[in-house]
């Protein structure tokens, strides 16, 4: 198994670079950072101010074999029905999309907090991920499959499948 992320956009080095880190140890296979694109105008509903993540979501194209590939972007997301999501996943091309944007504390005007910023990144990524290998949402609210409607649940819980989840991910 492989997974491959994407920065759709101007995604810091740095940032990409833990990010990998941070996914490899959890799931401990190969992670590479591969070239994505910087026009993401396609995308952008100016009357939401946002971008229609399944539209993007959809520039990935398919993961080949066992791979998984993750787009990462600094711009708020919505789906229809929702006023944002962190992120979306589509099991059937082993693809997600995660967004940075709301991860950061600057977004609510406070003080910059890269730790904090880094470890919901890597929730969010971990999670897209589980949907891609047949995961639904979660109840048990520590587990990372459980559904973020905001950054208070995805600050609880944790960047690990719990004990019901990792045995029903299908490579």
């Amino acid at each position: 198994m492989k997974i491959t992320l994407k920065p759709l956009g101007n995604i810091a080095d740095e940032i990409m670079e833990e990010l990998r880190d941070r996914v490899g140890g959890i799931f401990h296979c190969p992670v590479e950072i591969t070239a994505g694109f910087s026009d993401l105008s396609q995308a952008y509903n100016p009357e939401r101010k946002q971008y229609l993540s399944s539209q993007l979501l959809a520039t990935l194209g398919k993961a080949e074999g066992n791979s998984r590939v993750i787009g990462i972007v600094d711009v708020d997301l919505y789906v229809p029905r929702l006023n944002f999501v962190f992120g979306e996943a589509d099991m059937g091309s082993g693809t997600g999309i995660v967004s940075l944007c709301r991860l950061r504390q600057e977004y609510y005007g406070l003080a910059p907090d890269e730790a904090l910023f880094l470890e919901r990144a890597t929730k969010e990524i971990v999670h897209e991920l589980g949907h891609t290998f047949g995961l639904g949402h979660c109840s048990n609210n520590k587990c990372v499959m459980h559904f973020s409607n905001s950054l208070a649940d995805t600050d609880l819980k944790q960047a690990h499948f719990c004990h019901k989840c990792r045995p029903k991910i299908i490579l």
